[in-house]
C-alpha cells in the first residue's frame, strides 16, 4: 500500500553528461496522488529529468529527495533490447524482483500480482509470447505491467503513449489515473498535447530548464474521470 504523504523534490538540480548540460537549476515538487506531465521537445531534459527521479543518473549538483520512496520506472519501448529473449510474463513477473531478489521464490501473492496486472493491461493472449514479437503498443503495455507489479510509491512514465494506436493509449491512460487514484507520485514525459492536459500540473522544459510550471484552473480532465469512477 502506498504511504507517500510527502512530495517529492528537486531543487536546484543540474547534470552534465561531459560538456553538455541535460539539466540546469531544475527545481520542482511532485506531490502524491498527483499526474505531472513533463513536456518539451527532444532534447529538453525530460528523460533525464525521469533518470534523476528514478536514481538512474547522479546530479552534479543539487539535490533529488524521494524520501526513500519505492520507485517504478518506465522507460521509453526504444530502449527495451529487442533481441531479447523472455516471454510478456518474465518481463512482468521482474516487477517482483525489488521484494524478493533475482533469485528469491515468488510468493502466493506475487504470482498473484503477475495476473492482475497481465489481466489489468489485457496481455492474457500474450502472455508467453516473447517481448521481441509484440508490437510498440503491446510491448508498452508489458513495461508498464511490469511496474504496476513493482507497486511503486513514484512511478515514473517516459513517452508511454506515443505512436499507439487509440485503444492502447485508452488503456495505459486508465492504469495512469488508477496509480494517481491510490496515492502515487506520477511523472510522465509526454509529446502529446491531449496527456499534459490530462494531468494536474505540466512542466515545459527546454534546453535543460524549466520554462513553466502549469496546473490548470479547470479541473484536470484525469480528476474529472476519477470522480466518475468513484460515483459508479
Amino acid at each position: 500500500m502506498v504511504v507517500m504523504n510527502e512530495s517529492v523534490t528537486v531543487r536546484n538540480l543540474s547534470v552534465r553528461y561531459g560538456n553538455t548540460t541535460a539539466l540546469h537549476d531544475v527545481t520542482a515538487s511532485f506531490g502524491p496522488g498527483t499526474v505531472t506531465a513533463l513536456v518539451g521537445h527532444n532534447g529538453s531534459g525530460k528523460s533525464t529529468l525521469l533518470q534523476s527521479l528514478a536514481g538512474i543518473v547522479t546530479p552534479s549538483h543539487g539535490t533529488v529527495d524521494t524520501h526513500r520512496c519505492s520507485v517504478a520506472y518506465v522507460p521509453q519501448r526504444s530502449d527495451v533490447n529487442d533481441r531479447m529473449a523472455i516471454t510478456v510474463g518474465e518481463v512482468v513477473a521482474m516487477g517482483t524482483w525489488p521484494r524478493r531478489g533475482i533469485l528469491g521464490r515468488a510468493t502466493k501473492q506475487d504470482r498473484q500480482a503477475v495476473d492482475d496486472a497481465i489481466a489489468r493491461l489485457k496481455l492474457t493472449e500474450l502472455r508467453s509470447r516473447r517481448l521481441s514479437t509484440l508490437s510498440g503498443g503491446q510491448r508498452q503495455r508489458a513495461l508498464l505491467a511490469q511496474a504496476l507489479v513493482e507497486r511503486g510509491d513514484l512511478v515514473l512514465l517516459d513517452e508511454p503513449t506515443t505512436g499507439l494506436d487509440a485503444e492502447a493509449r485508452e488503456i495505459i491512460n486508465g492504469v495512469v489515473d488508477d496509480e494517481a487514484a491510490r496515492g502515487a507520485v506520477v511523472v510522465m514525459a509526454t509529446h502529446d498535447l491531449d496527456d499534459a492536459q490530462r494531468a494536474h500540473t505540466t512542466i515545459t522544459l527546454g534546453r535543460g530548464e524549466v520554462l513553466s510550471v502549469h496546473a490548470p484552473e479547470h479541473e484536470p480532465r484525469r480528476s474529472r474521470s476519477l470522480q466518475r469512477v468513484s460515483r459508479q
